[in-house]
């Protein structure tokens, strides 16, 4: 067996459900779950009708650059989501769709990692365990930048010693961040991008919750508009992942993209065309129709402003916790430690969270997600209200 399996840790929820095993809940209250970031809304009709139609496909094999259609579908949408430009992006030579974004950002370390070189892949701490498991089967040391509540939960790269640049082939950023909220600012993408060049290092940038906000006048910035913002209209050392699983509540479609560099985009196709995970072709008709509308989308970031505002008006005079820039988690902290917290919730309101220390490791001598939980509101309206008035009742008994 290859040893760096050795080295992978338990995910997040195997440690929450060691934590909770054993624990009775209350049972006059049914149970509400804030801890898996799987959307429950509806998924858009349309979509699902074009997926039923498109059945008869499955007799083809499909190819892994999938079709045309689809990729010009998704470059129409970097374009005018991202403001790049007419042309600014080549669905011949820097789209590849994937099968969901977590295998693709796994699989892209294995493909792009020089093991020869001592690498180093920097990643965010707390961050989505995939970064960790990949840089580890890649061959390659990662190593965690934090994010704190003292840096707006923002990563500080100037924090990075000399020597992690100089060894970084890979930077993993999450924006908005998983599980904090937080939104890299342009300006800093952009300082990223010149310490790529500088350092010789790409830069793997998930975006998969870009399209959950609260503001419909500002759209979290992605790398690709930094990039070209700063003329690097190639998108050199920039590789941007996205997702249908947040953005149109189709997590089960397993339906993704990765764009950005053509140089690297070459070399990852040619990994996944031996790796064998083309996407099937009734996936690909749906993703196109996703791809192509906007108003399910902006319907979506309603439900999620409702939600968001009424939890935190509820849970505000009990706990530190704010609005986030985007996506659907809350990061507060807790009161007491975040392992007994989920674990007293769950037993005395059915509610669970996920500690925040399970989605960490400790660096800096610090572990960041210690003290902190994180909170998916995902779940309908109703359901989402009911656990924050348990949650801020649990709070005032503490």
């Amino acid at each position: 067996m290859n040893p760096d399996l050795n080295r992978l840790q338990p995910y997040p929820f195997e440690k929450l459900a060691d934590l909770k095993k054993g624990i009775t809940p209350v049972t006059d209250k049914a149970h509400i779950a804030l801890s898996i970031g799987e959307p429950k809304h509806q998924p858009p009709a349309f979509v699902l009708d074009k997926l039923a139609s498109s059945l008869d496909t499955i007799g083809q094999y499909p190819l892994t650059k999938g079709t045309l259609q689809l990729r010009n579908s998704i470059a129409n949408w970097l374009i005018s989501r991202f403001k790049l430009g007419t042309d600014a992006v080549n669905p011949e030579t820097q789209i590849l769709p994937v099968n969901g974004t977590r295998e693709a950002l796994f699989a892209f370390a294995q493909a792009v990692i020089d093991r020869n070189k001592n690498p180093h892949i920097l990643m965010p701490n707390p961050f989505y365990q995939i970064y960790e498991g990949a840089a580890y089967l890649a061959g390659a040391r990662p190593v965690f930048y934090n994010t704190t509540k003292d840096t707006g939960y923002l990563p500080d790269f100037d924090a990075i010693s000399e020597a992690d640049w100089q060894q970084c082939q890979l930077l993993y950023i999450c924006t908005p961040g998983n599980p904090t909220g937080a939104v890299i600012p342009k300006e800093q993408l952009k300082n990223l991008i010149e310490k790529a060049e500088k350092y010789d290092f790409i830069i793997a940038s998930d975006e998969c919750y870009s399209e959950i906000y609260f503001d419909e006048n500002y759209p979290p910035p992605g790398l690709l508009e930094a990039a070209k913002e700063m003329g690097n209209d190639d998108f050199k050392r920039c590789i941007v992942f996205h997702s249908l699983s947040k953005r149109s509540n189709l997590p089960g479609l397993r339906s993704g993209f990765v764009a950005g560099d053509a140089d690297i985009i070459q070399s990852f196709f040619q990994y996944r065309t031996y790796h064998g995970c083309a996407m099937p072709p009734a996936t690909q008709a749906a993703s196109i129709s996703a791809w192509s509308d906007e108003q399910h989308v902006i319907n979506n970031r309603l439900l999620y402003k409702t939600k968001f505002n009424s939890v935190v008006e509820i849970l505000s005079p009990v706990l530190d916790v704010t609005l986030p820039d985007a996506g659907f988690y809350l990061w507060p902290q807790t009161p007491i430690l975040d392992t007994d917290f989920a674990q007293n919730l769950f037993a005395e309101q059915n509610v669970t969270v996920l500690p925040g220390q399970f989605l960490s490791r400790d660096s800096h001598n610090i572990n960041p997600g210690e003290n902190h939980i994180r909170m998916a509101l995902v779940a309908t309206v109703d359901e989402t209200v009911e656990a924050a008035r348990r949650i801020h009742q649990f709070v005032e008994k503490l």
